[in-house]
């Protein structure tokens, strides 16, 4: 098991940006705003081969209510999971009573803890932690997060207070919680981004997923800042969920926060295989939920829409949704819709069959047999038209790629095949090959003829003796 360190200290110390230098990333937000961080973000790191995870928290606060209640708790429960507790202070503001407050949890705690004393970039380790010497912590360690000093003298007095790793464990790349390193269709479990307005129920869909408060919910629109990726397992099948901030009309968007939070979002949607759109069918399809499909699509990415807080509609309300979906979205009918309630927890069960269908869809493969011969079969039942008076010819296709499916087909004057004609292609291989929620790419690519442009190795002489025989042929 790799140690888990875990990053805590009031807001605004600077413990995502520790965070994105222990794991060589950006995955968490960073600006100077107290209480960006809300959710728990996970991480891997190493220094040379000693692997390590990591844990980023939102400010430990003592309020009693709210989001920063939530946000605590959020803290409290890492510190269970933790083998090392980082604890961070600021050396430019000094002890607050803040700080106090998290070392009196931390001593209650027994969880072992150093004391590390952030934004000390000039000044010396004693210089440094004089301030927090009454918080009873021996050794503080100096560092700037922000310009990277200090990091591998932290890391290795953490991994000297651990035990020796097993030699057969290999550190691995950073490929889960957040990373990015393997190709979206490479993965050995789906991604799945939900996404969708604020306050439509995502992060409540993903906690009733996991089975526990993995991230805040809450009725306040904009809970969420972050995209956070949550791995679970259900029915021996694994998954890695992502919820992400919700996304408002565009004029809308004025803060930088938010703006920051927008384009996690788009990437969290970008690197996923299944896009689950959440709308809330209470207060039905807007503009938004058109726009962010819009989005999903022109990704490529699978695609399952779940309406929640479906159990608060009597049975007229849900017949009015249900028509206003069917004008909102006839170009979505390869695409499972959901009918659930993420509070109850009812429908669930539905969605997690039709996210497997998904991404079996977006990463399936197409040998090249069957590709071409679901092509001839397209084309025996409805040939293409005349281009310029002549037929075109589409001779064979081959997969090009997968999440989405992609398949090149090749032939004469391929090139000249109108868009109408290309989506029959798509729902004739769509029907053929039962795929559900994901987008299909036929691309066309025409033969070239290969002895155009090139010298003729014949001479003059022996030209006119052919045409001289053609001619006398002739007659």
């Amino acid at each position: 098991m790799l140690p888990v360190i875990v990053i805590v200290g009031h807001p605004n110390v600077g413990k995502s940006t520790l965070f994105n230098v222990l794991t060589h990333s950006r995955d968490a937000l960073v600006a100077d705003f107290p209480g960006l961080t809300r959710d728990r973000q996970y991480g891997l790191g190493r220094l040379g081969s000693r692997a390590y995870r990591v844990i980023d928290t939102g400010g430990f606060t003592g309020e009693k209510e709210g989001l920063l209640k939530l946000m605590s708790e959020q803290a409290r429960l890492a510190i269970q999971e933790a083998d090392v507790v980082f604890f961070l202070v600021d050396a430019k503001a000094g002890l607050t009573p803040a700080d106090e407050h998290v070392a009196d949890h931390l001593r209650r705690s027994r969880k072992p803890v150093f004391l590390i004393v952030n934004k000390a970039e000039g000044l010396g380790t004693a210089m440094a932690s004089a301030d927090f010497a009454r918080l009873g912590f021996s050794d503080p360690i100096a560092i700037s997060a922000l310009h990277g000093q200090g990091i591998r003298v932290l890391l290795e007095k953490t991994f000297a207070t651990q035990p020796d790793p097993d030699p057969n464990d290999i550190a691995p790349d950073r490929q889960e919680e957040g990373g990015t390193a393997q190709q979206s269709s490479e993965r050995p479990e789906p991604w799945v981004a939900v996404v969708g307005r604020p306050n439509v129920g995502k992060s409540t869909l993903v906690n009733r997923l996991v089975g526990e408060e993995r991230v805040l919910a809450s009725d306040q629109p904009g809970t969420t800042r972050d995209s956070v990726h949550v791995p679970f397992t259900t029915d021996g099948r694994n998954y890695t969920l992502i919820d992400t901030a919700g996304i408002r009309r565009r004029g809308r968007v004025t803060e930088m926060i938010e703006k920051f939070s927008v384009v996690k979002t788009l990437q969290a949607v970008d690197t996923a295989q299944v896009v689950v759109l959440v709308m809330d069918a209470q207060q039905g399809v807007s503009d938004q939920d058109t726009h962010l499909v819009g989005h999903v699509l022109e990704a490529g990415r699978g695609l399952v829409v779940a309406v929640n807080k479906w159990d608060g509609l009597d049975a007229a309300a849900r017949a009015a949704v249900k028509e206003q979906i069917n004008h909102q979205f006839p170009f979505l009918d390869f695409a499972p819709f959901q009918f659930i309630s993420a509070l109850r927890g009812t429908g669930l069960s539905g969605l997690l069959t039709a996210i497997d269908r998904v991404y079996a869809s977006a990463i399936c493969r197409i040998p090249t047999p069957l590709a071409t011969r679901l092509l001839q079969d397209a084309v025996n039942a409805y040939p293409p038209p005349m281009v310029h008076g002549r037929r075109v010819k589409l001779r064979f296709a081959h997969q090009g790629g997968r999440n989405p499916p992609r398949i090149i087909i090749h032939g004469s004057q391929a090139d000249a095949v109108p868009d109408s004609y290309r989506q029959y292609l798509v729902n004739a291989y769509r029907k053929a090959l039962d795929l559900v929620g994901t987008p299909l790419v036929v691309e066309f690519k025409s033969g070239t003829n290969p002895y155009e442009n090139r010298p003729n190795p014949l001479s003059d002489r022996q030209m006119e003796k052919r045409r001289r025989v053609r001619h006398h042929g002739k007659r």
